[in-house]
């Protein structure tokens, strides 16, 4: 990635000792892996099971990508621990289409860039720094996330590179924000940047899901209202209604029909309602057309594509701003944002705009007339393009649809409580209904 001057490493911030650090503290590792015996090298790594002992002569075991099996057992010895058995395994293809391996969370982000960049400010070089922080944590999937990552920058990679290796890990955008930090020698600026940026999108992320709490506990209890009704209350009304020899209305026989195929099958509706969610989930994350349907459908839903709408665009110029204040040239800035953004919509305007900058047509056409991004979004946009002053203007138009996103926010939880409260009644009323109506012309036959 391109950076105005492409300035070289300078001393700031304890990124040249954590550098350096990381090249001698890789001698003796890197040193260990030229023993290659008959162990042929592979430019793919292989995925290898581990089982150890620790300093405290705790059991560990876990999972570890290499090149090679001996890169393991140095790595693992270099480390204080008492290899008990290495082996290697594999993953099938059909596993890795539903495995669902996630970002690390904005809250775990938060603190692990606190955390790495008050340890580099005091003086730790960034290979101690990480080694620290996989010894505070208490999750075994997170001690392996640090071996990783020491096992990364012990062979000579850049930190930015180690993070990177790690799969889906770690979000692009702090990937790529972190390789320009390597190039100017601000790491811990950058590492403080971030934490505050994905504390902010934690807390946007929060609101969201604070709206969507409450009309989803609804609809559960409501699915779970009506499912016991028709498994346990009904079957009792039916044995009664055929006593009785009435004729019963549809919705009765309907209501009555519908619990017999629950009670015969509720197992089997319970197993494909788990696949279809796992499919659904399964094909959203591998499968681009489908992925642009489904947001395409969601972000036409009255009311809620507001909130979908303005969460992107404040993402998308908060980003951008920060982008720009790290010195990131435009062209660069807006290739990087349809790698960080995950709204196939979004995708294919950004992508329009990298062409345009390409043809020397300007940044803001790529935006004019787009329905998912907001007019007085787009004449903000160009007013920064047109006065030069780019950076300040999209980070002005991010604090205001933040604003706005948190009314929306209000008022969309405000209208969703008595919806919702209306579709429960409806839906019990509809049960009560198909089994009172009988009764009453039960009676109405008996007088």
């Amino acid at each position: 990635m391109n950076v105005n001057g492409q300035r070289r490493i300078v001393n700031g911030n304890g990124t040249n000792n954590s550098n350096n650090n990381n090249n001698n503290s890789s001698a003796t590792f890197s040193s260990s892996r030229g023993i290659s015996g008959n162990e042929a090298v592979t430019k793919v790594k292989k995925r290898y099971k581990y089982l150890c002992y620790d300093k405290n002569g705790k059991q560990v075991k876990g999972y570890f990508d290499a090149f090679r099996r001996m890169d393991v057992e140095s790595f693992l010895t270099s480390q204080g621990y008492k290899i008990v058995e290495i082996k290697e395994t594999k993953i099938s293809k059909t596993a890795s289409f539903f495995s669902f391996q996630r970002e690390m969370s904005y809250k775990d982000l938060v603190f692990f860039l606190t955390q790495l960049s008050t340890y580099i400010k005091s003086g730790i070089p960034l290979t101690d720094s990480i080694s620290i922080l996989e010894g505070q944590t208490k999750s075994a999937k997170k001690r392996d996330l640090f071996k990783k990552i020491l096992y990364e920058l012990n062979t000579g990679a850049n930190f930015s590179e180690a993070l990177s290796r790690q799969g889906g890990t770690f979000p692009k955008l702090l990937i790529n924000m972190l390789k320009t930090s390597e190039l100017t020698g601000n790491l811990t600026e950058a590492l403080d940047d971030m934490a505050h940026y994905y504390k902010t999108a934690d807390s946007n992320r929060k609101q969201i899901i604070s709206a969507l709490t409450y009309p989803s506990v609804v609809l559960v209890v409501a699915v779970a209202v009506l499912t016991f009704l028709l498994i346990f209350i009904v079957p009792k009304f039916e044995s009664i209604f055929y006593d009785l020899g009435s004729d019963l209305p549809p919705i009765t026989v309907f209501l009555i029909n519908l619990s017999n195929f629950l009670q015969d099958n509720i197992i089997k509706v319970l197993l494909v309602l788990v696949a279809l969610v796992i499919i659904f989930v399964a094909m959203f994350k591998n499968i681009k057309k489908f992925r642009y349907a489904i947001q395409w459908l969601v972000m036409h839903i009255p009311v809620i594509k507001d909130v979908i709408i303005y969460n992107e665009v404040v993402m998308f110029t908060k980003t951008f701003s920060s982008l720009i204040r790290h010195d990131v040239f435009i062209t660069d800035s807006i290739e990087m944002l349809g790698k960080v953004t995950n709204n196939e919509i979004f995708k294919n305007i950004i992508r329009e705009a990298v062409n345009n900058l390409s043809t020397g047509a300007g940044l803001s056409k790529a935006f004019d007339n787009q329905w998912a991004f907001p007019t007085i979004a787009y004449e903000m946009l160009v007013t920064g393009e047109k006065t030069g002053r780019l950076g300040i203007m999209m980070e002005n138009v991010a604090n205001y649809y933040e604003e706005e996103q948190k009314n929306l926010v209000q008022r969309l939880k405000s209208l969703i409580e008595p919806v919702m409260i209306i579709l429960l009644a409806f839906i019990v009323g509809i049960v009560l209904l198909a089994i009172f109506i009988p009764m009453f012309s039960m009676y109405s036959d008996i007088i």
